[in-house]
């Protein structure tokens, strides 16, 4: 039997679909919207229409069909590896790219491809959806991600993340003029109370966040940034910038109210990482080219200030 799930509208104004697209895990609007027409959603216990908009203390309830569980198969999907040996694979993510299955995103994701190069070896402490995923980027963010070949990478690799001798160093543009040349946003990030889809600066349910910031160019309105993560949260440059009032150029979810600069989510690429090898113990330092799209952000904003 599906679950039934209620919510209790806090504002008016929302449309149904927008409302159960932000706060249903896994929903989509388009999901939404099919299930206001199948009569799956009731609103103070009758059905209505996917443009009804709520009133506040609007009582929602719904069920989610049963998840039908994803079948991983491995597909031929370019990947620009960047490293690779018999423990480790270092690739470059294109923008716009899933790293593993989810609802809404069965396959053409980078865990697909991985198993079409890799096969059965890639290690599996990640989960069975997550096969040598040691780490995450959002789908929208590109640049270097680490894959573990076998169960011994992955837990050194791990090791490394959580003691923090792992780094990572992203690019990003944000909105608005840092005045600073560099600075440091220590403050704590959990699940957004409720939103379920955003994370947000809070000291509830939450875990410590640190990101270094520096400023590699101003222009009018926005700023090239280099940030460095002490620690991986989820969103963590993303929902920090915010914070500090800058949120990235083209995030739609912590920022941007439309597109900018013809870019639709946000501005931001995993440049470099720096790890010990977990078999050999040698540092092994890697750094990418920006990508084009980024380049081309770059170019549209104009000479830079100071």
């Amino acid at each position: 039997m599906d679950e039934i799930i209620t919510l209790t509208v806090e504002k008016s104004g929302d449309r149904i679909d927008a409302l159960l697209a932000q706060n249903a895990e896994g929903i989509t609007r388009s999901a939404a919207q099919r299930l206001i027409e199948d009569g799956s959603v009731l609103v103070n216990g009758g059905t209505v229409k996917k443009n009804y908009k709520c009133s506040q203390g609007d009582v929602i309830e719904f069920s989610l069909p049963e998840l039908q569980d994803i079948e991983l198969v491995p597909q031929d999907i370019a990947l620009d590896i960047v490293y690779e040996d018999e423990d480790v694979v270092v690739v470059n993510k294109p923008r716009g790219m899933v790293v593993h299955p989810a609802p809404g995103h069965p396959d053409g994701t980078l865990v697909n491809a991985l198993m079409f190069r890799c096969g059965d070896s890639l290690s599996g402490i990640g989960g069975e959806k997550r096969p040598g995923i040691v780490h995450r980027i959002d789908k929208d963010t590109s640049g270097l991600l680490i894959v573990a070949k076998n169960d011994f990478a992955h837990l050194g690799l791990s090791a490394q993340l959580s003691d923090r001798s792992l780094s990572r160093v992203y690019e990003c543009v944000v909105k608005g003029r840092l005045r600073e040349d560099s600075g440091t946003v220590n403050a704590p990030i959990g699940r957004h109370p409720t939103d379920r889809k955003r994370m947000a600066v809070t000291e509830k349910n939450s875990r410590s966040a640190v990101t270094h910031w520096e400023v590699i160019a101003r222009y009018n309105g926005y700023t090239h940034v280099r940030c460095r993560l002490e620690t991986g949260r989820t969103h963590q440059i993303r929902v920090h910038m915010a914070h500090i009032g800058h949120p990235l150029l083209g995030d739609f979810t912590y920022g941007a109210p439309s597109p900018e600069k013809g870019l639709e989510g946000q501005c931001l690429h995993a440049r470099e990482l720096k790890f010990i090898h977990p078999r050999t113990g040698e540092k092994v330092h890697i750094e990418t080219e920006l990508p084009q799209y980024f380049k081309d952000v770059l170019s549209k904003l104009g000479n830079e200030i100071g």
